[in-house]
């Protein structure tokens, strides 16, 4: 089991020669913010997480978080590992968590970026851990875009540091990704003057809905008043702490919200993902009556980014873990070496494809993770309206890749360090099997992967008549020129040229049935997903293997190896996306010409 190295040099280059993280702190919005700060930050993040969260990710999974039953008047409660509520504390203490949001509220204004690349150290050290602050920062957001300001006053403060957390409510036994099917009831309490209602309902697949880290859980639920339109249009969202507040603002009764159940899961058994019973729990509105799935979207975009991280994350502990092992363990003679000797397994030509294609992988996540979080930040911080809508539209564009492709190759990838530990990594006393298994439901929350393509080709293709893809690939384009003036990597460049032109092919086809044929749009949704984010990690990586070429303020061996791992994406990685072309152009008529009875 292999300990945890911050990858805090990957980090700077793809911030700073991929992500352009000079361009972010140019503008007005964020130039109280520097470069020196930025490595401050990351340099003692990275040693907190290695030091303090990393070694607990174990316990996370062999012990994992317990629901127990409340006794003698006690409510029902869960308990986390013993190791992890010191380690949370100690991120408390910290404040790095409070660092990108409004100094109004105690933050400091940071780029998202900067908050992107904590929460890559906090995730790869465990995964399990960092979901609590995940789903809190979401919280925060909602709440700072669409609460009032007593609430804002009231609750971000300590949101904003970790000591009270945050979760969303939005599924219900009946209705998983259907939010419009929610059955939730708020009914306004007679005889009070501040607006409150009573929540009564079931949710399930509550993160951290009830934990012993901190002393106040602020629930965001999703129900419907009385008289509501059906489906999403009368859904409204409400505030839900777990403890009412007295008049001075410290903690009170206990609230109507209780956790009946935990899930046993296949992974992040360390994360208590809660049954959560309201029963008649008071809530306030947050925003207006029936808005409630347009400020939960708010959440869940901001989710969707950081589950796409959580793929690179995880990917890169199994590579890690993967390099290590492979580098100890003896097995076979490689070709070459002295007849009779064993060999560290990483000698053998397959052992080094695989490696090679996590290591590649990882790179690629980083690049379109960074550079998604870059255009947030380039849009909050742009000053005419065209530039923000441009950027808004990238940012749009690539948060179902980020959080699709990330994390389908999550899955990927950790599997490839199973393989590579040989039988040992059907071993539980290894840990690799603990990353395949936590990568496993990345592809499942926060919007299926099925869900994402579907935004893809429904939503964001019609950006602009599909102008914002074509804008994109036009970037890559220019890359491609830059990249075959560089010794060694024409053929790279002939592979990016390719697979941008096929995702050109496939774009112009999808656009050509959207209004016509839309089974067979979204037959082709997934596999076309696959495709353009493939692409488009291709030209980022090209990006990067120019920055590298060039000289930048990198070690040479570091810069030689970032050449080196783009190389083999772009000439052994990306050929393989053009090859879906035929299942994005294909019709819907096999997908649907056997009956349920005849896929039997």
């Amino acid at each position: 089991m292999s300990n945890y190295t911050p990858p805090t040099d990957d980090i700077r280059f793809v911030m700073n020669h991929v992500a352009d993280l000079d361009g972010i702190l140019a503008t007005e919005r964020f130039s109280h913010v520097d470069v020196d700060s930025i490595d401050a930050v990351i340099d003692e993040v990275a040693r907190f997480m290695a030091d303090e969260v990393a070694p607990t990710n174990v316990d996370g999974a062999r012990i994992g978080s317990s629901w127990v039953a409340g006794e003698n008047g006690e409510r029902d409660h869960v308990v986390t590992p013993d190791s992890f509520k010191p380690a949370y504390d100690k991120w408390v203490a910290s404040g790095f968590g409070a660092m990108p949001f409004d100094a109004e509220y105690g933050g400091a204004d940071f780029p998202w970026i900067t908050a992107i690349a904590v929460q890559e150290l906090y995730t790869t050290s465990n995964m399990s851990l960092s979901l609590c602050p995940l789903l809190t920062q979401g919280a925060i957001d909602a709440i700072h875009a669409h609460g009032s300001d007593e609430q804002k006053n009231t609750y971000l403060p300590k949101m904003l540091t970790g000591e009270w957390t945050g979760t969303m409510n939005l599924t219900e036994p009946q209705a998983g990704s259907d939010v419009g099917a929610v059955t939730t009831k708020a009914d306004p309490i007679e005889g009070r003057d501040d607006g409150a209602y009573a929540i009564t309902g079931q949710k399930i697949y509550i993160t951290y809905g009830d934990h012993d880290l901190a002393e106040q859980i602020v629930h965001l639920v999703l129900a419907r008043t009385p008289g509501s339109a059906p489906g999403t249009k009368g859904i409204s969202m409400f505030l839900v702490p777990k403890y009412l507040l007295n008049a001075d603002g410290s903690l009170g009764e206990r609230n109507g919200a209780d956790v009946v159940s935990i899930e046993h899961k296949l992974g992040i058994h360390g994360s208590p993902t809660c049954v959560m019973q309201f029963e008649g729990a008071v809530g306030w509105l947050v925003g207006n009556e029936n808005d409630g799935m347009r400020n939960m979207f708010t959440m869940m975009n901001n989710a969707r980014l950081s589950v796409g991280l959580q793929g690179l994350s995880v990917s890169d502990r199994a590579f890690q873990q993967s390099l290590q092992y492979a580098q100890d363990r003896t097995q076979g003679t490689a070709l070459g070496a002295a007849k009779g000797t064993s060999s560290p397994i990483i000698e053998h030509a397959d052992v080094r494809r695989m490696l090679m294609t996590q290591r590649a992988w990882s790179d690629a996540m980083r690049c379109l993770v960074y550079t998604n979080a870059a255009a947030l930040d380039r849009a909050v911080g742009a000053t005419d309206v065209d530039d923000a809508r441009s950027w808004r539209e990238l940012a749009d564009l690539l948060i179902p890749l980020s959080k699709s492709l990330c994390t389908d190759v999550s899955c990927e990838m950790t599997s490839i360090g199973v393989q590579i530990h040989g039988g040992m990594g059907y071993v539980e006393e290894t840990g690799i099997a603990q990353h395949f298994r936590d990568a496993r439901i990345t592809p499942i929350y926060e919007g299926t992967n099925g869900i994402q393509a579907a935004d893809l080709v429904g939503r964001k293709l019609a950006m602009r008549s599909g102008g914002v893809i074509s804008d994109l690939l036009g970037t890559f384009e220019l890359t491609v020129k830059q990249l075959a003036d560089i010794d060694g990597l024409a053929t790279f460049a002939d592979r990016l040229g390719e697979a941008i032109a096929t995702s050109r092919t496939a774009t112009e086809h999808l656009l050509s049935i959207a209004g016509t044929d839309p089974r067979s749009l979204l037959a082709g949704s997934a596999p076309y997903l696959r495709l353009l984010g493939t692409t488009v990690c291709g030209g980022l990586l090209a990006k990067a293997a120019v920055a590298a070429s060039n000289g930048a303020d990198f070690d040479a061996d570091f810069l030689a190896a970032k050449v080196t791992s783009a190389k083999f994406f772009g000439e052994q990685i990306l050929p393989t996306a053009t090859g879906l072309l035929p299942a994005i152009t294909s019709n819907a008529d096999d997908l649907f010409a056997l009956s349920a009875e005849l896929l039997l």
